[in-house]
């Protein structure tokens, strides 16, 4: 299935709707403003690297998780949401999931090609409405894999890594948003299982 920038992504890394049992904010990282992140590389794969090694994330692990969760961002530029980049991102974005990488309630997949950290995914388990079943749910989001690893069953195998976790959790349903102007990702979600069961809209209120 050929997919288009930002492959079948999940919710970009703006969580705006589920809500974490145990808040993720125990422990921060430190300021990486003035470092250079690793930006995975554009090249190709040969088919010895074909086989997908998906583990979980470990604080190790966080300038790459920093580099592919905003590639993804960045990527997306032309969405009205993502273009709203702030200048202090990737700062921001340390601190952010450091913090994410010390939840109990989520776990953060990469996905590895020839040594190559060329995939990632963040699963949370949330709490759903009190008034609706089931009680809790499984929230995937920031899911990217990196153009030249595309179209080699990187996002099944993070998937399939995040079934477990859930499996393991005992939940038994799994939610996302993506971006509604990507149709070959919403045909690549669909295809994984996931159906639309509403809309996210924005109206602004600039006069």
């Amino acid at each position: 299935m050929r997919k288009r920038s930002g492959i079948a992504n999940g919710e970009f890394g703006v969580d705006h709707r589920p809500t974490p049992l145990v808040p993720s904010s125990q422990k921060r990282g430190t300021d990486a403003a003035d470092t250079e992140l690793p930006i995975p590389d554009s090249g190709t794969l040969s088919d010895a690297d074909a086989r997908t090694v998906v583990r979980r994330a470990v604080a190790s692990d966080l300038a790459n998780i920093v580099a592919l969760r905003m590639a993804l961002l960045r990527e997306h530029a032309h969405n009205t949401i993502y273009s709203r980049l702030r200048g202090d991102a990737d700062a921001r974005a340390a601190k952010l999931f450091a913090a994410q990488l010390q939840s109990p309630n989520e776990v953060i997949f990469l996905a590895e090609l020839g040594g190559d950290c060329v995939g990632i995914l963040r699963c949370i388990q949330s709490s759903g409405s009190p008034l609706l079943d089931p009680a809790q749910y499984a929230y995937v989001s920031s899911v990217y894999v990196v153009p030249k690893a595309r179209e080699r069953g990187v996002l099944r195998s993070l998937l399939a890594a995040a079934d477990t976790w859930c499996s393991e959790r005992g939940l038994d349903e799994m939610r996302l948003h993506n971006a509604a102007d990507n149709p070959l990702a919403n045909a690549a979600w669909e295809a994984l299982g996931f159906e639309v069961v509403e809309h996210l809209r924005v109206r602004s209120l600039r006069r």
